[in-house]
């Protein structure tokens, strides 16, 4: 596996936020979202065994294991790592930029897959064959918004596929959007849209690394 990095910290995202959290970072990424906060994980990254990266998050005691990037389902072993935490007792949770196929990704993983919007860049990357593996009782859809542009468009993206019963979250990227004006333009819909902020970057500065 190419590993950017590894950590303990706390979840500060999706609706897991808050939570203690081990975080594995994997590297290389096949977008480039200009509003991007992990540009570092396009790097090469190093090679870690699995039976390496299961001995290093063992010395912190949780069982919550979030695989994110990059984008991890770049990775040739991803669904073995994702077995192998499972097999030891993980929670595990799937960021994902949502160009990658999810057939491949087990039942038992929690995912939290991104819908990029015009303000990213990347607005035809998503692969809407993707909307028939995701769990609506548990799989997370977010949408990173720039502007009212992306917000609209979010919005008909919802309409459109029918994802009104799913687990919606808008983020703001903070540089661009108040937080408090994304949360006006959502109290004006009647979608049941969870704003959700970045905790770690309100907790610690938002350039620290490995929070």
């Amino acid at each position: 596996m190419k590993v950017c990095e590894i950590f303990y910290s706390i979840q500060g995202e999706s609706t897991f936020a808050g939570f203690p959290c081990v975080f594995i970072r994997l590297s290389g990424c096949n977008l480039r979202c200009n509003y991007c906060d992990t540009t570092y994980s396009y790097e090469p990254g190093k090679d870690y065994p699995i039976e390496q990266i299961l001995s290093e998050i063992s010395q912190f005691n949780c069982k919550l294991a979030l695989l994110t990037g990059g984008e991890p389902l770049l990775q040739e072993h991803i669904v073995e790592l994702m077995d192998r935490l499972y097999s030891a007792g993980y929670r595990v949770l799937l960021e994902t930029n949502g160009t990658q196929p999810l057939q491949q990704v087990p039942s038992f993983v929690y995912v939290i897959l991104d819908v990029k919007l015009p303000g990213s860049g990347h607005p035809d990357s998503f692969s809407i064959a993707n909307l028939e593996f995701i769990n609506q009782d548990w799989d997370e859809l977010k949408f990173v918004i720039s502007d009212r542009m992306d917000f609209d468009y979010a919005i008909d993206f919802i309409d459109l596929h029918k994802l009104h019963n799913h687990i919606l979250l808008f983020s703001p990227v903070t540089e661009r959007l108040k937080p408090s004006l994304l949360a006006e333009w959502i109290k004006e819909t009647s979608l049941p849209v969870r704003l959700n902020l970045q905790l770690h970057k309100i907790i610690w500065d938002k350039d620290t690394r490995a929070v």
